[in-house]
């Protein structure tokens, strides 16, 4: 059965253009816009028609960076990918990009089917993945070859987390290799873990076990040695580089210099950096494990080379790093041990409402907003303009934003599934009031109509950012 749908009277947001234009949905893509009033765009006829008027249209946010029930510390990420891409869409994100994790001594193939397992059939937005590589040998290299070919094209390392995570440079290298030859991107978590594990074990000794010294002896110098040498390991592989969650002034300078030098090296940063501080980590009566996330927040002053790397495009995406763990019963098991605090934040629920704040602040423009958060992660992994725009034949996912609606960001009131918000009492003007993922509401006017199972796996093509 055909459906139609038109969108009349609202600013259309692109990350190109502004345009006060209806929008024609057609069996779950967009079938034509034209300029409201017009005879054009009179002649849409439709089965339903949603009145925008006064409104933004944008397109649904891709969020690059999220783990769902991701498995941390002896537990698990608090939301499933039930409930965290329910919570995605209520957010106005239509699309994530969740990291299916190898194992060490297992195979990729292994890790990515077990992530096909839990997402499948319980999702209310669309969702592709990335491959965490944890264990680089021979085969896992042949392996990455088979991966691009299933539309999973990018590939995580960590330089932290040894015993975990952990690659080393020659494993690094090795990756970015098979990279430069087969198109993948490789992902890179840059903080020099050896370095960090000498400085934890130093702290404890000392008897530092409160929440605020996860951030301190995760120093930014630290972040920039790992930023810089990853960069240049891509350089001697010729390969392109996306260095995911920045947070310091000296890595996005190490980032800037490689761009200004002409290479294929990416940043990405997240809300929590942007808004949050080593103030929140400091809260008193460990609260502050609430904000334990790793790279770790900062001081706020370096809160203005982030805004300004995004405004230059050092840096080009706002991901979220969505990771969220209860404090009751999860953040709780590193009382005493700032070590054992579960690492990550809630936040795909909060990226878009925080960004259009960030447009009221005079950061960054409107048409910027939807860059950062849609277009250009969409191409950065090879999802456009299937996703992150409004054009014809792009997916009709679709945000109907309100911005002058006001909000208090409270756990009172969001869905994602953890027992507080990184953002409680901070109030932000901007709300989505109705979403639309390949063209079937799933919030209508602040109510949920969607079900799990809507949202499908979504293969993606090399990066597009390259071009």
């Amino acid at each position: 059965m055909s459906s139609r749908t038109v969108i009349r009277g609202g600013l259309v947001i692109t990350a190109s253009d502004e345009i006060h234009a209806d929008v024609l949905i057609e069996d779950g893509r967009i079938a034509a816009l034209a300029t409201s009033g017009t005879p054009a765009a009179e002649a849409f006829t439709a089965d339903r028609t949603i009145d925008a008027t006064g409104k933004y249209v944008i397109p649904g946010g891709v969020d690059a960076h999220t783990h769902m029930e991701l498995p941390f510390g002896g537990t698990f990420a608090s939301d499933t990918f039930e409930t965290g891409t329910r919570a995605a869409a209520w957010g106005g994100t239509t699309t994530i990009i969740d990291f299916a994790v190898q194992s060490v001594g297992h195979s990729l193939r292994e890790g990515l089917d077990a992530w096909h397992a839990k997402a499948e059939g319980n999702c209310a937005v669309d969702y592709g993945f990335h491959m965490i590589v944890s264990d680089v040998n021979q085969e896992t290299l042949k392996e990455m070859d088979l991966l691009i070919e299933e539309g999973v094209t990018s590939f995580k390392q960590f330089m932290a987390y040894p015993g975990v995570f952990y690659s080393d440079d020659g494993q690094i290298l090795r990756a970015m290799q098979r990279s430069a030859e087969n198109g993948g991107l490789i992902m890179m978590h840059a903080e020099n873990g050896i370095a960090i594990d000498v400085l934890v074990e130093q702290a404890l000794a000392r008897g530092e076990t409160d929440p605020r010294y996860h951030g301190e002896v995760r120093k930014a110098l630290l972040e920039a040695e790992a930023t810089h040498r990853a960069i240049k390991l891509a350089q001697v592989a010729g390969a392109p580089l996306y260095v995911v969650h920045v947070s310091a002034t000296e890595a996005v300078t190490e980032l800037a210099r490689a761009r200004d030098g002409g290479l294929p090296v990416f940043g990405e940063t997240c809300p929590q950096y942007l808004f949050l501080s080593t103030d929140n980590l400091a809260e008193p009566d460990f609260e502050g494990a609430k904000y334990v996330c790793s790279t770790p927040l900062r001081p706020r002053e370096h809160q203005a080379k982030l805004w300004q790397g995004l405004r230059t495009n050092d840096l080009q995406v706002v991901s979220t790093d969505h990771c969220p763990f209860c404090f009751t019963g999860q953040k709780e098991l590193g009382r005493g041990d700032f070590s054992k605090i579960p690492n990550g934040l809630p936040g795909v629920e909060n990226r878009m409402d925080l960004l259009h704040q960030a447009v009221l602040d005079g950061h960054i423009s409107r048409r910027r907003w939807i860059e950062i958060a849609c277009a250009s992660p969409a191409r950065m992994f090879g999802l456009y303009p299937k996703k992150g725009t409004i054009a014809p034949g792009a997916d009709a996912d679709v945000v109907i934003y309100d911005p002058h609606a006001e909000q208090v960001m409270s756990a009172e009131t969001h869905h994602m599934n953890v027992d507080y918000s990184a953002y409680e009492g901070k109030r932000v003007t901007g709300r989505v009031e109705t979403v639309l993922s390949r063209g079937e509401p799933v919030i209508t006017e602040r109510e949920y109509t969607g079900h799990a199972g809507h949202g499908v796996f979504t293969p993606r093509s090399t990066c597009q950012y390259l071009n």
